[in-house]
């Protein structure tokens, strides 16, 4: 119970100091539990909205994309309407009704503006059928009752202020569709941000599936009593095989699949950077209770003296951890919902809609915020408890604060060394690797490694680089910088880790700005070199191009020509007897203007030739396979097909990497013009002296059909660009925790550093010192921790980078661009960084009394 006592004395006696701790644990816990709300709570809307439109039993085509996948045909694979009434008669039915349903399309309103989702929500175009009240209800208006009705839900028309009398074209393969809103629905539970219209039955099948008849879904509802694993079997046994029958559950199931990869992505990414925030903050618990230990020293020496054993003294501080474990954790718990409400709200502002409704704080959540906080702040604060149980009771008769350990000092910088080389040596490796799954592996390692490194022997490079920035930095203040210089000196302990708590956070900006900035160098540089077109067409959400769109562009007079790109899934049949999955590659004849493909062997028009076609280099040498050597080609909805190999090309780069070609009339050949995948992509070549005006001829061609994009090579790098720097601005704002973190640990190191020094602080002003002059003793300290861990980290980041590219060019990005305008900024920027951390504690110091300065023990 003494033990106890002293420890809630203490805490509490230290409160202020303790504070920076705690918010650190606070905000390294509501990342975990944010995470851990946010994703159950996504799992929660999509678990309420799959079970209110799952039907008992859903029979669909066999091959039947997921929910989430766009059909190369740009229209769903469809069931005959006749099948309607076989499943209606089968034994335990008692409802069943046909649906159409397609994501390939895109409505427009009256400015020809895309009212379709941005955050990567589908589109989604349905006949409007009683089965739809169970998840919507209709708010105002009526249902379509001809193919000049159009229903539209809630969220989409209140986004673009869409009215009843509103006119709506929805694009599809088939041709558009132009119809007047009739009327506006609401869900019954949350809609996660998808764009829903409703047509009348046939005016569906017509515009979607390209005739009456059809049905891409059949629903059915089982009778009183009957089970859906029952129903299920009555009507497999009434239709026969050759369709894929799912029941609620089932149906359920698959829903969460389509979506489960996206939500453990940012699941376990946000859980990763929690991580990262967790690692920094220990190392401003440690610093923590590092120096409270060396403050209460002879306190501690009295208690030994006393009679308190080495065992209640650690104890004592180990207590000390577990209530800043537990207060920063259960603030911590409690922000962390606040967290997911505010990230809910930026989802919603990016198109995925997440209702506070649905908000879902399991009992695991807090339990796993508790747990990781604790325990967490217990680890850090363990090597300052054992040291605290190591003072003699001599040591009450010493002043406060305890002489360094020269021996651990020389094991420790030992220890650092061998860690570092290991660290450098499988970096090393790494960069010498032939392929790039063993290479990672030996990059992680690097990385782990040398990061261990770095933070064990931060204290012995302390000194070296400390005093090269105060030359640089502090000299140029005359005896102030010299003060703070030797300040940062005093223990280079506290500021090796002090500086390797900020050291993390940017070390991983700096290798992921040099990653980025090559891949944006390497694909600049093979655009450069591979692509000769002029134009390229396509959607951003992957739709394939509708023919009327296609169309319109071949139409303009500017254009040399127009080339069509498409994949079709295919088995391919070595002579061997081997059968790989493939995608084939189906274009015209002048895609070999549009892109230079080398080849190792044969000749590339001789692929485009009646019966031929071309295989990837990797796919030659892992198969044998050899330039007049025929391969048997089953196409996906199509024929088999006997080719033979005309040319070998090379996979030395990104684009079309180990790609299959094959003429589109060949494929024409073996599918049927119904099953046949439409161009996922469109390239085009301008007339000799009409670059200007093909450019501007084939955007105005496009206008109406603003779900694609035309580039020439300029814009398409700049896109390119735009996307991994806005990649790339998401990872950074989530380092940003990290440095937070680190910056409250600089913040922590110089507050306990002036409490550690307020007699000497005291001594200084009574000799001359002014106030200003010390406010910037403390600011100059605060630069120069900032930027000893700002040049270990970038100086860190750069070499994992570095290694990380030479991996990145086993797969075509072979070009390593160090962006040194960003790692300049980002150096300049801890120097500010280090200012804005001083900025309280060198206030507090200013304000010191100086005669109860000197007076302080």
């Amino acid at each position: 119970m003494s033990v106890l006592k002293t420890s809630l004395r203490n805490f509490f006696a230290h409160k202020g100091r303790m504070a920076l701790s705690a918010v650190a644990v606070l905000l390294s816990v509501a990342f975990v539990s944010g995470t851990l709300v946010f994703s159950d709570t996504m799992n929660t809307t999509f678990d309420k909205l799959f079970a209110v439109t799952a039907s008992d039993v859903t029979v669909s085509p066999k091959n039947a994309a997921g929910n989430d996948e766009t059909p190369q045909t740009g229209r769903p694979e469809a069931l005959p309407a006749s099948l309607v009434e076989q499943v209606r008669k089968a034994e335990g039915v008692q409802a069943a009704q046909g649906s159409v349903a397609s994501t390939s399309v895109t409505v427009v309103d009256g400015r020809n503006k895309n009212v379709g989702p941005t955050g990567g929500a589908p589109t989604i175009a349905v006949n409007w059928t009683p089965n739809e009240l169970r998840s919507v209800e209709l708010v105002s208006g009526h249902e379509p009752r001809g193919p000049t009705d159009v229903v539209v839900d809630g969220a989409t028309a209140e986004k673009h202020h869409l009215k009843i009398g509103d006119t709506l074209r929805t694009i599809a393969v088939t041709g558009d569709l132009t119809a007047k809103i009739s009327g506006i629905v609401d869900f019954k539970v949350t809609n996660p941000g998808a764009t829903v219209v409703y047509f009348d039955t046939a005016t569906a099948q017509r515009g979607l599936l390209g005739k009456e008849g059809l049905f891409t879904q059949i629903t059915a509802d089982a009778k009183p009593g009957v089970g859906d694993d029952a129903l299920k079997a009555d009507i497999a046994a009434a239709i026969g095989d050759g369709y894929k029958l799912q029941t609620a559950a089932e149906t359920a199931d698959a829903g969460r699949e389509d979506v489960a990869g996206f939500l453990d992505v940012m699941k376990y990414a946000m859980l990763g950077f929690a991580g990262i925030a967790f690692l920094v903050g220990i190392f401003l618990i440690v610093n923590t209770f590092s120096m409270l230990v060396a403050q209460r020293t002879r306190e501690i020496g009295l208690m030994r003296a006393i009679g308190s054993s080495r065992r209640q003294v650690n104890r004592s501080v180990l207590v000390e951890a577990v209530l800043l474990g537990v207060v920063g954790s259960v603030a911590g718990v409690a922000a962390g919902v606040g967290l997911a409400v505010g990230l809910m709200k930026l989802m919603s502002a990016v198109g995925m809609e997440l209702s506070t409704r649905d908000l879902t704080v399991k009992w695991t959540t807090p339990v796993v915020g508790l747990v990781l906080g604790i325990v967490v702040t217990v680890l850090a604060a363990y090597i300052p408890a054992r040291r605290a149980g190591k003072v003699s009771p001599m040591a009450a008769l010493r002043d406060a604060g305890t002489p360094a350990d020269g021996k651990a000092g020389w094991v420790r910088a030992g220890l650092g060394l061998a860690l570092t080389a290991a660290g450098a040596a499988a970096l090393w490796t790494a960069t010498r690797a032939a392929e790039a799954g063993p290479g990672s592996l030996w990059l992680g390692l690097g990385v782990v490694l040398s990061l261990l490194g770095f933070v064990v022997i931060g204290p012995l490079l302390a000194g070296g680089v400390v005093r090269a920035l105060g030359v640089v930095v502090l000299r140029v203040f005359g005896p102030v910088g010299r003060m703070a210089e030797r300040n940062a000196l005093r223990n280079p302990r506290r500021t090796g880790a002090t500086g390797a708590a900020l050291m993390i956070g940017l070390a991983l900006v700096a290798c992921l700005s040099v990653v980025g900035s090559s891949m944006v160098a390497s694909a600049t540089e093979e655009l450069d070199r591979s692509v000769g077109a002029d134009f390229i067409v396509q959607s951003g959400t992957g739709q394939p191009i509708v023919p009327q769109a296609q169309e319109a562009l071949e139409k303009v007079p500017a254009l040399d020509h127009v080339t069509e790109y498409r994949w079709v899934d295919a088995k391919v049949t070595d002579p061997s007897g081997k059968v790989s999955t493939a995608d084939m590659a189906a274009t015209d004849p002048t895609y070999m203007k549009d892109l230079r493909r080398e080849t190792t062997a044969g000749t590339l028009a001789d692929a485009y030739g009646k019966g031929a076609m071309s295989v990837g280099s990797d796919y030659a040498t892992e198969h044998g396979v050899k330039v007049g050597d025929v391969l048997t080609v089953a196409f996906k909805g199509g024929e088999t097909a006997k080719l033979k190999v005309a040319a070998i090309t090379a996979d030395t780069g990104q684009v079309d990497k180990g790609a299959m070609y094959v003429n589109v009339a060949t494929l024409a050949e073996h599918v049927p013009a119904d099953r046949m995948p439409r161009s996922l992509l469109l390239l085009a070549s301008a007339k000799d002296g009409q670059e200007t005006q093909a450019y501007q001829a084939v955007k105005d061609a496009l206008a109406p059909y603003p779900q694609y994009k035309a580039s020439n090579q300029a814009d398409y790098k700049e896109d390119l660009k735009d996307q991994v720097g806005q990649l790339l601005n998401i990872v950074y704002g989530l380092l940003a925790l990290a440095i937070v973190v680190a910056v409250l640990g600089v913040v922590n190191t110089l507050a306990l550093s002036v409490v550690e020094r307020t007699r000497e602080i005291g001594l200084m002003r009574a000799i001359g010192l002014s106030r200003r002059q010390l406010r910037r003793m403390i600011r100059l300290e605060s630069v120069v921790i900032a930027l000893f861990g700002a040049l270990l980290g970038l100086g860190l980041g750069m070499g994992w980078g570095t290694a990380a590219q030479k991996l990145l060019a086993l797969e075509g990005l072979g070009v390593l661009d160090i962006p040194w305008p960003t790692i300049l900024t980002v150096f300049v920027g801890s120097a500010f960084v280090g200012l804005f951390a001083a900025l309280v504690p060198a206030f507090r110091a200013g304000r010191m009394n100086v005669l109860n300065a000197i007076a302080s023990e």
